[in-house]
């Protein structure tokens, strides 16, 4: 007497998680991270889906720095260098730098921001520059920040007086943004360094 076919157990079509539809969107893999960093990898994965959510062009202008980077430890003289009158004090090597140390403080938090326009020449802040940005710093009034107007990055200088918000550009040829009462403004990252070629 034969056995009739079960109708348990086994892949049945149309079961499980619809493809597209996981909180990301798109097609995910597993992978292993050391517990340590997990809170930084998902900080992470969070930040670039909000950039992405808010403007998918801004991610072109967004990177990140390298995990796990060369040490380039580069000669520091121990002498300034004079911008006025010339000193005739002798240079020696005082120490080693490793710009990245320098530069990145919280490399989990950190991404580099590629700059658009000219409205913060007067801070130094020019079109083509890379800007390193953190996450994890508070903005306070006064503050350079990469913010989020209107659905787009935009880098201005942080304002908070008498209860006013506003941003501020360093180019007289720029007016100031202004939020209104019930106006969300959403800081995205202190800007720490700016770096620029020397023309």
């Amino acid at each position: 007497m034969s056995t009739p076919p079960s109708t348990h157990g086994g892949r049945r079509p149309g079961a499980g998680r619809k493809p597209m539809s996981g909180k990301f969107g798109e097609p995910t893999t597993v992978m292993r991270v050391p517990e340590s960093d997990k809170t930084a990898v998902v900080d992470f994965l969070q930040a670039r889906r909000k950039l992405r959510a808010l403007n998918p062009a801004s991610m072109d202008r967004v990177s990140l720095p390298a995990a796990d980077p060369t040490p380039l430890r580069l000669p520091l003289f121990g002498n300034r260098i004079a911008a006025g009158f010339p000193s005739p004090a002798e240079d020696y090597i005082e120490d080693r730098i490793d710009l990245n140390e320098r530069l990145v403080k919280n490399p989990p938090a950190t991404f580099l921001v590629r700059v658009k326009g000219n409205s913060m020449t007067g801070a130094g802040i020019f079109e083509g520059d890379t800007m390193v940005v953190d996450r994890s710093l508070e903005a306070a009034s006064g503050s350079v920040v990469v913010a989020v107007v209107d659905g787009e990055l935009t880098v201005k200088r942080l304002s908070i007086r008498r209860g006013k918000v506003r941003l501020l550009a360093e180019n007289p040829e720029f007016t100031p943004i202004e939020f209104k009462d019930g106006q969300e403004l959403v800081v995205w990252g202190v800007v720490t360094y700016v770096i620029h070629p020397v023309n």
